[in-house]
């Protein structure tokens, strides 16, 4: 009989911890996970999100680590695609692109943009503004999905996704093309290293703040790419914004900023 009831505690047990991890792993909002307790007294966040905090951080007459492209047929590949939120398998235009850091990008364009020709003018649209972020950012990045549709970017999965019709109506419109694939390379190349670090965390406790809404709202998922580029602005580009944009970064997220420096980010082209 005793064995018995031990046998039903331990059932009990195992099956309890069961559920909690299911329960948890079923609940991915990461809301929570960088507030400390004694964080009391969180303030606002200065932006909304980082994207739209200056246009200029990166323009078109930036230096571009892009030499060229080729055309290399059709071959099947698997892509993701917002429009219909899934992967989809279709035999795009490939154009391997070549940087002049001894980096190569496969671009891949959905064929619904026509001839080889139409294909080609897309691929190269958009490949020296990726040739524009740093080494760094680029490091992971293995393809380009481009589509049509208007969906926003997407950034991981060793790769840059591109809507087009979205980008000239949002991006390019705004000025902040430039902007947008420094974050989304974030996610691609700088996530996957850093949004996890222990160093990363003390930092996000030790500001006791985050610098934009959207970076507060997904601690884990957005604080990395939320944070890096208004960095970016105040390590490199401070003659490109305001005083007083550059006072909100720097006491917003000060130790952010310090882990950044420790980093030692290649950031070429931006500096040789």
């Amino acid at each position: 009989m005793r064995l018995l009831l031990i046998k039903m505690i331990k059932i009990i047990l195992l099956f309890t911890s069961f559920m909690v991890t299911f329960l948890g792993c079923s609940n991915n909002d990461d809301s929570s996970s960088s507030k400390r307790p004694d964080c009391t007294s969180y303030s606002t966040p200065p932006f909304s999100g980082t994207i739209f905090i200056d246009p200029d951080i990166i323009t078109p007459d930036d230096p571009t680590a892009f030499i060229s492209l080729s055309y290399q047929g059709r071959a099947q590949r698997t892509m993701f695609d917002r429009r219909v939120a899934d992967w989809i398998t279709i035999s795009p235009y490939l154009f391997p692109a070549v940087f002049d850091d001894n980096t190569t990008i496969e671009i891949q364009v959905n064929p619904e943009f026509g001839t080889a020709d139409d294909a080609e003018i897309q691929a190269k649209k958009f490949a020296p503004i990726i040739g524009r972020l740093t080494t760094e950012l680029r490091k992971d990045v293995e393809t380009v999905w481009i589509h049509k549709g208007v969906q926003p970017f997407g950034g991981g999965n060793n790769n840059l996704l591109i809507h087009t019709d979205y980008s000239a109506l949002h991006y390019e419109d705004q000025g902040i093309l430039e902007e947008t694939f420094v974050h989304e390379a974030a996610h691609t190349s700088l996530d996957a290293y850093h949004a996890t670090n222990s160093d990363w965390i003390k930092a996000q406790e030790d500001d006791c703040r985050f610098i934009s809404d959207y970076a507060e709202d997904h601690p884990t998922r957005e604080d990395i790419a939320e944070s890096y580029l208004p960095y970016l602005a105040v390590r490199y580009r401070s003659d490109r914004i305001s005083i007083k944009l550059k006072q909100n970064i720097e006491s917003a997220i000060p130790h952010r900023i310090k882990y950044f420096d420790a980093q030692d980010f290649n950031m070429y082209p931006l500096e040789e």
